[in-house]
């Protein structure tokens, strides 16, 4: 019944855990693994990063635009007056020239009169450069001839009267160049009037000084943005995904041509440091100044597809530990509720096995004392006998007193030992000897050893008295066969040793370290059906420790069992 009851609350407490903690996080882990499997599912990392990306590609180019406008807008500023002749426009062109050398053209067409077409004095030594001249001149003579007035039109229509003409060319040297060409209008000029003004950006500039000095200051200033947490939404999105991993990971750009017969990202126009190889993460193809050619983007040493792969990977494990832990808790909690359970029934058993052990005695006294009382008893020996027995039910219901006692002072903390100097021997000797009526009414052979010379120490006498008594009752109690108890006192070294030794029923190994828990008792059935309080082994160690020293036992099952108080014979300090 009792079993029953202890699985009862046993049952309830862990049903109890369960729907209040263990269900509940166990719930939100499922959730979030199967959240995190969807995310990698659908790639949602990989897509928030390629959207990071394409904002960044889109201001990335907004600014490189605003440059090639502002490096235009100043030219513009110095081309000679719409009423200079062709020599004073020439002089003036190649004062532009002088002062912007990353053009390597530069021209006036008025429909009026003739083109004005002027190259970098430096190149023209070069054939291909030469064959460049030729080719634009020709181009833009013919192309501004026939559509003047209609690009007239679409420039005023414009924010700023700007457009770009751009492209790759296969040079007299067989390679592929690239080049970006503005025109535009002039102000204060009637809009009927055709009369346009233009640069060529030099392709080795390009190449070589724009796009690699842009580059650098586009990645400079996306970590700055990044950093300042200035762009927009969908950087925020990604935040509570991977705990922003990617803003640490170093970006690079590169700039490629469009167009697929040419050599694409394999051979890039530029690329910022730290590119590599491989192919961009997001490329956004551009408009406008530099059309015909594509800004990509990617992290350095490493991918958004391994990005993604680590955040799943890192939180799985995440998900994993605390779902260790939680299990780990729950077998924990499940122990401890085990062991309430447990310390609940032995200190049930307690109160049952103190209260037989207390009705014991009182009843023995009372029986006796009534009887003498009633005056039934005639002889004198008889008496004595009576008086004897009387004396010694009294001295063990003091003891029995005095354990509980002691057993609550050291619960609250507020246990305190009186050390003297004492000669132990003659307190062993006493404390047996008060005994020695039970152990022979019991049919025990004493065998007591006290070596001589032991000399005195500074001990409790009655803290020690009551652990040597705790020890004999033991094996007393649980010695049924073969009775014997031994007591031995001596000393080796510096140790102070008193052996308690009885032929009984033993204590198995694994029992052997929890019989001085409190409360505790074995599982030997003649352990159980000897009343008890579960508290004289846990004294004893307590009463030792207190002394500066340890009490071990030694125990066959069936064979008896050896339990040795070591204790140190320089003075202990007073706890």
């Amino acid at each position: 019944m009792k079993s029953k009851r202890e699985g009862n609350t046993r049952f309830r407490l862990v049903l109890t855990l369960g729907l209040a903690v263990v269900l509940p996080a166990l719930t939100l882990i499922v959730i979030n693994f199967r959240h995190v499997k969807s995310i990698k599912r659908d790639k949602q990392v990989e897509a928030l990063i390629h959207r990071d990306f394409d904002y960044l590609l889109t201001i990335s180019e907004k600014q490189i635009n605003q440059r090639a406008y502002a490096v235009t807008e100043e030219a513009r500023d110095l081309f000679p007056a719409d009423n200079a002749t062709a020599e004073e426009k020439s002089k003036q062109l190649d004062a532009v020239l002088a002062k912007n050398p990353w053009f390597a053209h530069v021209f006036i067409f008025d429909s009026e009169k003739e083109i004005v077409f002027r190259s970098q004095p430096a190149k023209w030594n070069d054939p291909a450069f030469r064959a460049d001249h030729e080719r634009l001149k020709k181009i833009y003579s013919g192309w501004f001839g026939m559509e003047g007035k209609l690009i007239m039109e679409e420039l005023h229509k414009r924010p700023k009267p700007i457009s770009w003409y751009g492209g790759e060319y296969k040079g007299p040297d067989g390679q592929l160049h690239y080049t970006t060409s503005s025109f535009f209008a002039f102000p204060n000029v009637p809009q009927e009037r055709v009369l346009l003004g233009g640069a060529s950006f030099d392709p080795d500039y390009l190449k070589q000084t724009f796009f690699p000095e842009v580059l650098n200051q586009l990645i400079s200033k996306t970590l700055n943005v990044d950093q300042q947490g200035l762009v927009p939404g969908m950087l925020h999105e990604l935040k509570p995904l991977e705990s922003n991993e990617h803003r640490d990971q170093p970006l690079a750009m590169m700039v490629y041509p469009a167009d697929s017969t040419s050599s694409k990202h394999d051979h890039p126009i530029a690329m910022s440091p730290g590119w590599g190889s491989g192919e961009p993460e997001v490329s956004r193809s551009l408009d406008d100044v530099f059309r015909g050619l594509k800004l990509g983007i990617k992290f350095q040493g490493t991918t958004a597809k391994a990005i993604s792969d680590r955040w799943v990977f890192q939180s799985l494990i995440i998900l994993a530990v605390l779902s260790v832990l939680m299990i780990g808790g729950l077998v924990l909690t499940y122990r401890s509720v085990n062991k309430q359970v447990a310390l609940a029934r032995l200190k049930s058993d307690f109160v049952s096995n103190v209260s037989h052990e207390l009705r014991t005695p009182l009843a023995l006294i009372r029986l006796y004392a009534e009887t003498l009382e009633l005056g039934r008893i005639t002889t004198q020996e008889k008496k004595n006998e009576y008086y004897s027995i009387i004396r010694k039910e009294s001295e063990r219901l003091t003891a029995l007193i005095n354990n509980i006692l002691d057993f609550s002072r050291i619960e609250a903390g507020r246990k305190e030992y009186d050390f003297r100097e004492t000669d132990i021997a003659e307190l062993v000797r006493n404390t047996l000897d008060s005994y020695r009526f039970q152990i022979e009414q019991q049919g025990f052979a004493l065998e007591e050893q006290i070596d001589a010379g032991i000399p005195p120490v500074r001990v409790d006498r009655e803290a020690i008295a009551r652990a040597l008594v705790n020890l004999v009752n033991n094996a007393l109690k649980y010695s049924h066969n073969e009775k014997f108890l031994g007591v031995r006192l001596y000393r080796d070294k510096s140790v102070l040793k008193l052996e308690v030794s009885d032929r009984g029923i033993g204590i198995e190994r694994n029992e052997q370290a929890r019989i001085f828990e409190k409360f505790y008792r074995t599982g030997d059935p003649l352990v159980h059906n000897t009343k008890g309080s579960g508290l004289g082994l846990s004294l004893v160690r307590h009463i030792t420790r207190a002394h500066g020293g340890e009490v071990e036992v030694e125990s066959i099952p069936g064979r008896g069992s050896k339990f040795t108080l070591s204790l140190p014979l320089a003075n202990p300090s007073t706890p």
